[in-house]
Formats: C-alpha cells, structure tokens, sequence
C-alpha cells in the first residue's frame, strides 16, 4: 500500500466519524507548496467558509505558502470568516495527515482565534 492510500483510508474513517456527530467540519488539505482549509456543512453538501495560502491578502503577507507561517495565517483566516458566518463549533478533519507541523499549526491558530473543536 503507497503513502496516498493509506492517508486517504484514514481520513475516510475519521470521516465516517463526524457524520454520525452531524457538525460543521473544518477540512484540511496540503500540498508541497499551499495550504487548503474549508468548512463544510454537516449536510457535507456545501462549503461555507474557506481560506487557503492562495488568496490574494495572504500571498502578500508570506513569502512561502508550504511552511507553519503560512498555516497559522491561514487558521486565523478561517476563524474569522467562521465567526462572521456565525460557524463556532466545528469538527476537525485533518483529511489523513498526520496531526504534525503546518496542520497543528492551522488547527492551533484556529483554535487560539476562537473555533471551538
């Protein structure tokens, strides 16, 4: 089994785990170079807020989109864009990456500007 497969059969079963609590998750992705965050309705049919490294305010403010920096920019980003859509309360889906990192970052910045998971 390669490295994708195995990450993505972890993020299907922690998945599987936030639909039965029927909440808002905040979903995370990375790449070598960007960092993607959503919040997805409970309904898992639509998102409702989203930040990543490639909008136009947060390309200003790092030099590089793939590192912690970049991450915690991004985790603010989506905290407040949640509480603007009236989002606190939300379930943390690291999409298989390991809990380490620029993914520790985004969720303890998110975390620190009020999201609650």
């Amino acid at each position: 089994m390669d490295k994708k497969i195995r990450r993505l059969r972890r993020a299907r079963k922690t998945r599987a785990k936030i639909a039965e609590l029927a909440v808002a998750r905040l979903c995370v992705h990375r790449s070598n170079c960007h960092i993607y965050a959503q919040i997805i309705a409970a309904s898992g049919d639509k998102v409702l807020v989203s930040a990543s490294t490639q909008e136009k305010d947060v390309l200003g403010q790092v030099k590089n989109g793939g590192n912690a920096e970049a991450a915690k920019l991004v985790g603010q980003r989506i905290a407040e864009k949640a509480k603007q859509a009236g989002i606190e309360q939300v379930a943390f889906d690291r999409s298989g990456f390991i809990y380490h990192g620029r993914v520790k970052a985004l969720a303890e910045a998110a975390r620190e500007h009020g999201l609650q998971f």
